[in-house]
């Protein structure tokens, strides 16, 4: 199947990367059982993911910038085109040998108002699932269409669980609780950008979050919308790229979700 030369570099780029990855998480079982255990091992895998990703992107396309979690900004300022990249989505689970990550990475122009994303690759390198979409060219996973899911009752949603830590845990737990009373089920699985894939693929009828950060949705939301569905923060503006909060869903559902979330449902 044709592909475009920019698709083409995205994902070659994360299959690079992802080799190493693969090998390291095959380590993180044997590494539990020792004193020492896997945080800074899975720190090392995620700054040499980011390396590889800025080497093979920034030598295909010597004109963009980088927007990463490891490095934070760097040239993006200077640029019209961006790299939005998230080496690791879901390192705790990583740590723990839970195959429920990915590698993120968009491709953006900037705007007046924040970025315009043109294509987005969501990796899962555990079960080799490549989930892509390019705008106004639809969404796909191993080439093979994505479609949102169309259903309005038996639902499940995946969100960040609450932790006591986090400034927003009130928020977050209380979100959670009115959303799980309506029936729903509730997952917290611990990669926001894995989530959006999810409900790009129809395997998830929304998801949610309160506090991500621009490399967390810049793929994801592409593929969301690219597959039939709709995205928004939860208070119903645009701007999740700069806020972090989000609402994906297949479309069917939006509305109501976004009350129970803002708590304007009973």
């Amino acid at each position: 199947m044709v592909t475009s030369a920019l698709m083409n570099v995205m994902t070659q780029a994360v299959l690079k990367a992802a080799k190493p990855l693969v090998r390291d998480f095959n380590e993180v079982d044997r590494l539990q059982v020792s004193k020492k255990g896997t945080a800074n091992f899975v720190t090392n895998a995620d700054i040499r993911t980011e390396r590889i990703l800025m080497e093979e992107l920034g030598h295909a396309r010597k004109r963009f910038g980088f927007i990463t979690e490891e490095s934070g900004h760097l040239t993006e300022s200077e640029q019209d085109e961006v790299w939005i990249i998230d080496p690791i989505d879901g390192t705790t689970n990583f740590i723990h040998a839970i195959p429920y990550f990915c590698i993120s990475v968009a491709a953006a122009k900037k705007t007046a108002d924040g970025f315009d994303v043109m294509a987005g690759v969501i990796y899962d390198p555990i079960h080799d699932e490549m989930f892509t979409a390019e705008k106004g060219m639809g969404a796909k996973v191993n080439n093979k269409k994505l479609q949102v899911s169309g259903r309005d009752g038996d639902l499940m949603f995946s969100t960040a669980a609450p932790r006591i830590t986090h400034s927003n845990f009130s928020e977050v737990e209380s979100s959670l609780r009115r959303v799980s009373a309506s029936g729903a089920t509730v997952r917290c699985s611990g990669a926001a950008a894995l989530d959006l894939a999810y409900v790009a693929a129809g395997r998830l009828d929304a998801t949610w979050y309160h506090n991500l950060k621009i490399w967390d949705v810049a793929a994801g939301m592409l593929l969301v919308t690219e597959a039939g569905g709709k995205i928004s923060e939860i208070g119903g503006g645009q701007n999740m790229l700069l806020t972090g909060s989000t609402i994906a869903s297949n479309g069917k559902i939006h509305n109501a979700l976004q009350d129970m979330l803002t708590g304007r449902a009973v």
